[in-house]
């Protein structure tokens, strides 16, 4: 049904059938498994198992332009529905020799990309900016995304709607960059930014509140080791009519990890004052469970070990463990997680 409909693209202009497009069938496929052991004043543990999976067409319309037609679902295991989310693939992607974009449905994860559960999310961010299980809660998004690679600037930028704003609720959505400006062969400058904001002007049903985060420091790496050193800060408006619930306040990240034959060992420390931030990992928030606000400054630390095994080319299967420090209480995690990525040429 869906091939009937995508072959036969219509030239609006002559009337005629285009028959020079090249069409691509698609699967992209993300398993994942992830069991936090937690139970201390800022995060509960939480047992997320699923998969989530997307088969569209891909009509190359020219060099420059890629339409993609199909159909997404999320199935957690042990639910009772079908499909916990089914949402349509639209998408439209414009290329260029350095970059990409993309208006409509959001790319899903790469095989290719980082490795590790702290590097996971669905923009890669620092998890105290957002957490990485974002991507198992939230693995269909769509906007906007702009992705460049230079010869020494990268970077991510995007927006993207949550929710629409109706007699109910506020309108949601969040935007954000990953940059990462190269000074060398072994140093790097890397700058994040990540907003969240609920609001609208049709229907005024609940606050409009804002929440934001930056972070830029130095990375340096060689020889499979790494170490990146970050300055963060956090400014939340939980509504904008009672000021006197803002906060800002400062943080300090630092990771240090060494890869090897598919072999990822990391560390990361962190210390952060009034740092609340919506989407983030709540390890990291002066914001406890019950909602109230954390005065002294935060400790958290984290020590992981993880296991990447290739599938295929576009096929991968990652396993791994991590060792928390959250004040005063200690506890432990794991994930597996398999991201699949097929294609089948039609025409």
């Amino acid at each position: 049904m869906l091939l009937a409909l995508v072959l036969p693209v219509i030239d609006a202009q002559s009337g005629a059938v285009l028959a020079q497009e090249r069409v691509t069938l698609r699967s992209d496929v993300l398993l994942y498994g992830d069991n936090t052991e937690f139970r201390n004043p800022f995060r509960e543990g939480e047992t997320i198992f699923g998969a989530a999976a997307r088969v569209f067409v891909d009509t190359v319309l020219s060099d420059k332009a890629t339409l993609s037609l199909g159909g997404f679902g999320n199935q957690r295991f042990g639910s009772e529905q079908a499909f916990d989310l089914a949402r349509p693939v639209i998408a439209i992607t414009l290329h260029a020799r350095r970059s990409s974009f993309t208006f409509g449905t959001l790319p899903a994860l790469r095989a290719d990309g980082p490795m590790g559960p702290d590097r996971g999310g669905t923009h890669a961010l620092l998890p105290p900016l957002q957490r990485e299980t974002l991507a198992f809660d939230r693995p269909y998004e769509a906007g906007m995304q702009w992705d460049y690679v230079g010869d020494r600037l990268r970077h991510s930028l995007w927006i993207e709607w949550q929710r629409l704003n109706t007699t109910e609720h506020r309108e949601r959505f969040d935007g954000g960059v990953n940059a990462e400006l190269t000074i060398s062969n072994h140093i790097a400058l890397p700058m994040q930014l990540h907003i969240v904001h609920e609001g609208g002007q049709l229907f005024n049903t609940g606050p409009v509140d804002d929440s934001a985060a930056v972070a830029a420091g130095v990375a340096l790496h060689g020889r499979g080791a790494s170490l990146e050193v970050f300055g963060a800060g956090a400014h939340s408006v939980p509504d904008r009519q009672h000021p006197e619930l803002d906060r800002t306040g400062p943080a300090f990240f630092a990771r240090g990890a060494f890869e090897r034959d598919g072999w990822r060992g990391h560390l990361i420390v962190w210390r952060g004052r009034h740092f609340i931030k919506d989407e983030g990992d709540p390890n990291y928030q002066s914001l406890r469970r019950d909602g109230s606000r954390y005065g002294g400054t935060r400790d958290y630390s984290e020590v992981g070990l993880a296991k990447r095994v290739e599938l295929a080319p576009a096929a991968i299967l990652e396993v791994s463990g991590r060792f928390h420090r959250i004040e005063r209480y200690y506890e432990y995690s794991y994930r597996i997680v398999s991201i699949i990525g097929v294609r089948w040429k039609l025409r």
